[in-house]
């Protein structure tokens, strides 16, 4: 399975969506966090990446906020040491992290 990998570059920096591919088009609900892939599935829609690719593709000097959804998605941006295991959320057991670099 591969990652979907989109970059917007804004006056504050890069924000990047990443997210596992078969996730995409679908909705997880828990209370009143909802991740709604779907109506917003073009926002996360880039380039089809592997994990090594995406974690390639992740800059961490131009970061300013990213949306990652999916295990391995996280993993990336774990991995990469752009957040902490404890930052992470889960919604219907799919983790996801919003970062955001306030300077």
């Amino acid at each position: 399975m591969m990652l979907y990998f989109k970059k917007y570059e804004t006056e504050s920096g890069d924000l990047i969506a990443i997210c596992d591919e078969e996730l995409v088009g679908k909705s997880f609900k828990e209370g009143k966090i909802k991740l709604d892939l779907d109506t917003y599935s073009s926002f996360y829609k880039g380039e089809l990446v592997k994990e090594e690719e995406a974690e390639a593709l992740i800059s961490g000097d131009e970061l300013y906020s990213a949306n990652v959804v999916g295990i391995r998605s996280v993993n990336v941006v774990l991995k990469k040491g752009i957040a902490k295991k404890e930052d992470v959320k889960k919604v219907e057991g799919i983790p996801f992290l919003q970062i955001f670099t306030l300077e």
